[in-house]
C-alpha cells in the first residue's frame, strides 16, 4: 500500500522560509514522478512544483518560481520543498503526490497517490 506522509508545516512570518518533506512508500522510487500541490478552501488545487524521480528535471508553477525549489533524497524516499520568501498568499494547505512515469503534470488529475496534506500559514 502506498504511503505519502508530509511534515515541515507550520506558521512563518512574512520573508521566512520553510522545508516540507514528503515521505513516501513506493516501491520504486524512480519509477515515479512527484509534485508539491497547495490549496485554500473554496478554490482549487494548485501546481507548485514537480520532479522526475529518474531524469531529475523539475517544474515549477508560476507562484513558486525564484523562491520555492524541489528535491529528493532517493535514498530515503523522500521529497522536500524548500520555500523561501514566503508571503501571506502562500498560506494554504500542501500536499505532495506520486504518479507512475516521468513526466511532470501540472494537473493534480494526473497522480496516483496523495499524502494528507500539512498546513502553512504565513503570518503578515
Amino acid at each position: 500500500q502506498v504511503q505519502l506522509v508530509e511534515t515541515g508545516g507550520g506558521l512563518v512570518q512574512t520573508g521566512g522560509s520553510l522545508r516540507l518533506s514528503c515521505v513516501a512508500s513506493l516501491r520504486t522510487f524512480s519509477d515515479y514522478s512527484m509534485g508539491w500541490f497547495r490549496q485554500v478552501p473554496g478554490k482549487e488545487r494548485e501546481f507548485v512544483a514537480g520532479i522526475g524521480l529518474n531524469s531529475g528535471s523539475v517544474y515549477y508553477g508560476g507562484a513558486a518560481r525564484g523562491r520555492f525549489t524541489i528535491s529528493t533524497d532517493n535514498a530515503k524516499n523522500t521529497l522536500y520543498l524548500q520555500k523561501n520568501s514566503q508571503q501571506p498568499e502562500d498560506t494554504a494547505g500542501y500536499s505532495c503526490a506520486a504518479n507512475r512515469g516521468d513526466a511532470i503534470w501540472t494537473s493534480p488529475d494526473h497522480y496516483d497517490y496523495w499524502g494528507q496534506g500539512t498546513q502553512v500559514t504565513v503570518s503578515s
